[in-house]
């Protein structure tokens, strides 16, 4: 098995978008060490430009060039400083990179969402690229035909097993790839679209000032608070966050961001002694930012990110939390947005006893559901500002387990890997019209407390022990940990911690409990950890 991405250089390289030494950056630089660095094995075709072989006919993410120039350093050799490649990155990341609508479909790569199942309508696009590492990984970047023809010799170079694998050696491999996978990635992810054309020439976001933020983290809940942004120099900022838990517990810190391409945010935040790596897109009209924020030395724990900026004339509503409330009960429901005057309203069945706290960023009150209210799917309303979605409920009908599949990773044990939690949730849900549950009409009441175990997930599982072996669930956060790393004499033939578990989520719900599952693959450490999975 490759176990080159944990060495220190690969190590760095991953860890470059979002270092805590910012160099800096002007154009004239990054030509100047593009010259001086990359031009041994690339040809300049255009001085004035400039534009080189290979390089200049190629777009990607910011991640993408991170990818680019490390598999630069460990196949080929390349000398280049940390501080020279993050300028590099930062150059062609603005130069050719992608526009937001060419990032949307697939930002969960970027966002470290390694649970994510994929599924693409073409068949031959999953079975040809997307077997050995994520489609996403493809689809975040854009190329001419020729360039498409590149990758696939370089892949057939680099890797020549690629014909003898699964999926592979059952057809004619290198022919498909060149004739029917190139015109057709030529046509899906294009070198020249209109979308980067316009957003090449259009206004970018203005980062600076206040920022109105909400985040919800599997395990751990719901917060916001403000975070300010103050620029230093170029695309380069400073950052502080200061809010709550809404358990009250403080949500602080501060760090350092930098924005490639006009809307991607990459930033490094001690949030109270943990480093978190912020990886955020700012909406066309600069007046959102959104996506995930997670932990440097574990991206499984990360929590959702929106925010609004906080400035005059910017009316709207990020969060709220808690997401639902049932019939008869009372509860404080907090509001985060911006801009938000006027009365407040939950939607029908919900009556607002009382404003507890106001500020122009949020809003919290004490609501109280009508004793016989109907499960309904509210819009919340702040004076005319419309946003967010609020649950009233008289009884949950099923519960989902999310996410309903994932994996965690064995780890630890005096290795250099540590281990990789999973995190659900239990998610409610009510019957709609036809008042029979699991079916189109649904009503999402949303998250609820519940208590959490595992099961084996099918003979084998049992067989094996595989629910003693694996790790063990917390039953009150649904945070499961893997068992450690290396073979166990313990187990039969003394095999790893792996298992394939059942997690149970059980809600109580007046008289009555429900249940829902998922299922957890517990498998063995991640060597090969790309920017892009």
């Amino acid at each position: 098995m490759n176990t080159i991405i944990k060495s220190p250089l690969a190590l760095a390289i991953t860890a470059a978008l979002t270092t805590t030494v910012l160099p800096s950056y002007a154009q004239e630089d990054a030509v100047k060490i593009v010259q001086g660095k990359c031009l041994a094995c690339h040809t300049e075709e255009n001085q004035a430009a400039p534009q080189w072989s290979r390089i200049s006919h190629q777009r990607k993410t910011p991640e993408g060039w991170l990818m680019t120039i490390g598999r630069m350093q460990m196949m080929h050799g390349l000398q280049i400083s940390d501080d020279d490649r993050a300028t590099v990155v930062k150059y062609l990341a603005d130069r050719q990179g992608l526009a937001p609508e060419e990032t949307s479909t697939y930002r969960y790569a970027m966002e470290r969402r390694l649970d994510t199942m994929e599924s693409f309508e073409d068949s031959q696009f999953e079975e040809m690229c997307a077997r050995c590492h994520s489609g996403a990984r493809v689809g975040l970047q854009r190329r001419p035909a020729a360039e498409w023809e590149h990758l696939v010799h370089f892949h057939l170079g680099q890797w020549p097993s690629t014909e003898y694998q699964a999926l592979a050696r059952d057809r004619d491999w290198f022919p498909i790839a060149l004739n029917e996978m190139v015109p057709k990635l030529s046509k899906m992810f294009p070198m020249d679209s209109n979308s980067w054309d316009q957003w090449q020439s259009a206004a970018k976001p203005d980062f600076v000032g206040q920022w109105s933020f909400a985040v919800h983290q599997p395990g751990r809940g719901d917060g916001s608070g403000l975070m300010t942004i103050t620029q230093q120099a170029g695309d380069r900022y400073s950052v502080s966050m200061e809010g709550t838990w809404a358990d009250g517990t403080p949500l602080k810190g501060s760090g350092t961001a930098i924005v490639y391409t006009g809307f991607e945010w990459r930033a490094e935040i001690d949030l109270g002694g943990v480093i978190t790596r912020q990886v955020l897109a700012a909406s066309k009209d600069g007046m959102n930012l959104s996506g995930r924020v997670f932990e440097a030395a574990h991206d499984e724990r990360g929590m959702e990110f929106s925010a609004a900026k906080a400035t005059t004339g910017n009316h709207q509503i990020v969060a709220v939390y808690p997401q639902n409330l049932k019939a008869g009960e009372s509860t404080e429901v907090t509001i985060v947005g911006t801009g938000l005057k006027g009365r407040v309203s939950l939607g029908n069945g919900v009556s607002v006893e009382k404003v507890l706290k106001r500020t122009y960023n949020s809003v919290t009150v004490l609501a109280k559901a009508d004793a016989n209210a109907t499960t309904s799917a509210n819009s919340v309303t702040v004076g005319g500002v419309n946003g967010g979605q609020f649950a009233v409920y008289n009884k949950v009908d099923s519960i989902k387990v999310q996410p309903a599949f994932t994996i965690a990773r064995v780890g630890g044990n005096g290795g250099s890997t540590p281990k990789v939690q999973a995190r659900f949730e239990a998610e409610a849900w009510g019957a709609g019209a036809d008042g029979k549950p699991g079916t189109e009409d649904d009503i999402r009441i949303g998250y609820l407390p519940a208590s959490w175990h595992v099961e084996p997930f099918d003979e084998a599982a049992r067989a094996d022990n595989d629910v003693y072996f694996a790790g063990r669930m917390d039953a009150t956060s649904g945070v499961f940990t893997p068992g450690n790393a290396g073979p166990n004499p313990e187990r039969r033939m003394s095999t790893n911690n792996a298992g394939n578990l059942k997690v149970v989520a059980s809600v109580k719900d007046g008289d009555q409990t429900l249940q829902g599952d998922g299922q957890l693959i517990v498998t063995v450490q991640r060597w090969n950890d790309a920017p892009l999975p």
